[in-house]
């Protein structure tokens, strides 16, 4: 994936180390988006292939726990690969993460059925799944740190899209791969063995993400760090900075819940609960999703211009005003789910398109990956991998509006957040050192 940025010295493709770091951070990326969203979508033949299927439910619902227990591991990868990234370097970590997300698609593409081996079969998934967790948990942040601290600091803003235009990009072709299968193969062979090419597929695409990011140069405002700085103790630096850490939480809760609604939810819900027919669903969810990477592309250079406080306030309350309106016009037509992801989603993409470069900006150069990594992953695996249960689980028990509220209020709460940070467009993160 390549963006044309200019720089001072010209276009982005003019310079094949900017292209490489842009490339190289996007597909690393989108591999790991894409790993979610097949997993999500293939989640019914894994449960048939990999578990007992005399009891069909209970496989269905243990390969869902799976996917949550894949949420659990994301803290835990935020603070291992978010210590490793503040001591050896962001390109390193951002290695290692695109390294085990690969093993771990490799390991479900070759995992043997539970009519072999029974069980055994099983803890495998869970294994890959918890080697997906941890690198999931780890590439965010290290390759947010590192793509802020390559860009120019004058197209930060514009350059941290390139986060959400990846995954997004990742979760898209993930989606589409699962529809043309399905649509193509009969189910007994998906059954049999169809299940296992997405993740082969998800295991080359990591090598290849691998390949390019060994090419990478370290960033350089990490590497102007002298070593007794980098080898100073981080948890006093972390305690100083506890202000920003939840900051990061304040400014994420609204995003990542809304974007979990509108974004990942939206066209499930309008499935599962609206009875909307399912292709056309998917249908008005692609268009949904361009619309969100067009949006962020425009609120990422406005935020160059205007600075990034007005953006994420912005993005917050039109999203806090508009959840009410958007929930009632949904109901069971798919031009009211392209009108409704498409409205929610533009106003989503204000945070999703810069909070990248904010985190950066927020935190000294030697716990920048770890200050942002460990509190916006708690985040989203509390309000963002929550929002979709919760959701169904209260619209079961006629407290839709309860749950509506409870999302509005989060946003409001990101919208408050935003007046708490410096404006901090522009910033030289190289006199950032704690």
């Amino acid at each position: 994936m390549t963006i044309g940025i200019n720089t001072k010295a010209g276009t982005v493709a003019g310079h094949p180390n900017k292209k490489r770091t842009l490339v190289a951070t996007g597909i690393g990326n989108a591999v790991e988006w894409y790993d979610w969203a097949v997993y999500a979508t293939f989640a019914p033949f894994l449960a048939g292939a990999l578990f007992n299927p005399a009891d069909k439910t209970s496989a269905v619902l243990a390969t869902l726990a799976i996917f949550a227990v894949g949420f659990l591991a994301r803290p835990m990868g935020g603070l291992v690969f978010g210590l490793l990234g503040d001591r050896i370097g962001r390109k390193s970590t951002m290695t290692l993460a695109i390294t085990l997300a690969s093993l771990g698609s490799l390991l479900i593409a070759v995992a043997p059925g539970y009519d072999s081996v029974g069980a055994v079969a099983s803890a495998i998934l869970l294994a890959a799944r918890l080697l997906q967790g941890l690198a999931h948990g780890g590439e965010m942040p290290a390759s947010q740190t590192y793509l802020a601290e390559m860009a120019p600091k004058e197209k930060r803003g514009l350059w941290s899209t390139l986060i959400f235009t990846s995954g997004t990009a990742g979760v898209l072709f993930g989606t589409l791969l699962g529809a043309v299968m399905t649509a193509t193969l009969t189910r007994a062979d998906m059954q049999a063995w169809g299940w296992r090419v997405p993740f082969i597929i998800g295991a080359v695409l990591g090598l290849y993400a691998l390949f390019m990011r060994s090419m990478l140069d370290e960033s350089e405002v990490f590497s102007k760090v002298d070593q007794k700085t980098k080898r100073a103790p981080i948890w006093p630096q972390i305690v100083r900075n506890r202000k920003q850490a939840l900051q990061v939480i304040g400014l994420t809760v609204g995003l990542t819940l809304a974007y979990y609604v509108w974004g990942v939810g939206a066209t499930s819900h309008a499935i599962t609960k609206l009875g909307m027919d399912a292709g056309e669903a998917l249908r008005a969810g692609l268009v949904g999703n361009i619309v969100f990477i067009i949006a962020l592309f425009f609120w990422g250079k406005l935020s160059d211009r205007i600075g990034r406080k007005k953006v994420l306030f912005t993005g917050a309350v039109g999203a806090a005003v508009l959840h009410f309106p958007m929930t009632w016009l949904l109901k069971d037509q798919p031009w009211q789910l392209v009108v409704t992801m498409s409205v929610m989603l533009i106003f989503v993409a204000a945070n999703a398109s810069i909070l990248p470069a904010v985190y950066a900006e927020l935190f000294p150069t030697t716990i920048r990956t770890v200050g942002m990594a460990v509190p916006y992953a708690v985040c989203v695996a509390i309000f963002g991998g929550t929002a979709p249960y919760l959701q169904a689980w209260l619209g079961s028990l006629n407290l839709a509006i309860a749950f509506n509220m409870y999302a509005v209020a989060m946003l409001l709460t990101s919208a408050v957040f935003a007046f708490t940070i410096p404006e901090t467009v522009g910033k030289d993160l190289n006199e950032q050192v704690a």
